[in-house]
């Protein structure tokens, strides 16, 4: 397995692979996968990995700005999601440790997760990976007719905006 940066050309399985967390009912408040000229859009430039092994795809992560606001420039919303047969493999965790360093080369200070409190394995990886537990966000969302809470998971750079 390979980490390397992510490209259009690994948009088509990097859709696939997050329609299969849309599927798990406990990975994101979306109901369906953006086009990739949508999802493009919405990530930042930088810090786009995916973990390869020959032309597939495994998992990948990504950054969202967290607002426009100039003051928080260093902040960032991770994006971590592993194809169902990769899980629990150690795909997640060499992404997400890559990206937390690609994200210090690019000034990014404070990373935030929003996780639902069930998906238990991101929870731990994200802990695992330095982040703490800052709260919980209550019926902050709805999935269909059923509010769904979330927590909110944050890792401080040591090393960038000290």
């Amino acid at each position: 397995m390979i980490i390397q940066p992510m490209t259009a050309s690994h948009g088509k399985q990097v859709l696939s692979i997050y329609e299969a967390g849309i599927a798990t009912g406990n990975a994101t408040f979306q109901t369906a996968a953006p086009s990739w000229e949508e999802w493009d859009q919405s990530h930042l430039q930088v810090c786009r990995l995916v973990a390869v092994e020959g032309d597939k795809v495994l998992g990948w992560a990504a950054l969202t700005a967290v607002s426009s606001r100039c003051v928080y420039a260093g902040v960032a919303e991770v994006s971590v999601y592993i194809a169902p047969d990769e899980r629990n493999k150690g795909v997640g965790r060499q992404l997400l440790e890559k990206l937390i360093s690609e994200s210090e080369q690019h000034n990014i200070w404070t990373l935030q997760a929003g996780i639902f409190p069930e998906n238990t394995g991101s929870v731990k990886l994200h802990e695992s990976c330095g982040f703490r537990m800052v709260g919980r966000r209550e019926r902050i969302g709805k999935m269909g007719s059923t509010w769904r809470d979330t927590v909110l998971l944050e890792r401080r750079s040591t090393n960038v905006g000290v």
